[in-house]
């Protein structure tokens, strides 16, 4: 049975269903860049999460199973990144690059792939 999480309305969302769709589609072959510790989301956390989405644009975060909307949350906020989806324990993160974007979303231009 498959659950989808309700993200609550703090976090933005600007990606229409087609774009979504295709970032999950390019994710799908990545593995996490991030794995979050026990102490959760700190300022160092947010600090390599900003450098990576700098870098990738698209990438999957390794959460812990303690309260996971409130963490995602706060990563998307901290990290001024777009929630695309949550697999498990696995978060999939976007933020586009403005000045090297990496990859073309349905309906913008810009290069393709990641």
């Amino acid at each position: 049975m498959r659950r989808s999480l309700q993200l609550s309305a703090s976090v933005s969302v600007t990606l229409n269903s087609a774009q979504k769709r295709h970032l999950r589609a390019l994710a799908h072959s990545l593995k996490p860049v991030v794995r979050l510790g026990q102490k959760g989301v700190t300022d160092s956390v947010i600090a390599e999460l900003d450098i990576a989405l700098e870098r990738h644009e698209l990438l999957k975060v390794k959460i812990g199973s303690e309260d996971r909307e409130t963490t995602i949350v706060a990563l998307c906020e901290g990290a001024r990144a777009e929630w695309v989806q949550t697999i498990g324990n696995t978060v999939t993160l976007f933020r586009r690059n403005n000045d090297k974007p990496r990859v073309t979303l349905p309906g913008s231009g810009g290069p393709q792939g990641s």
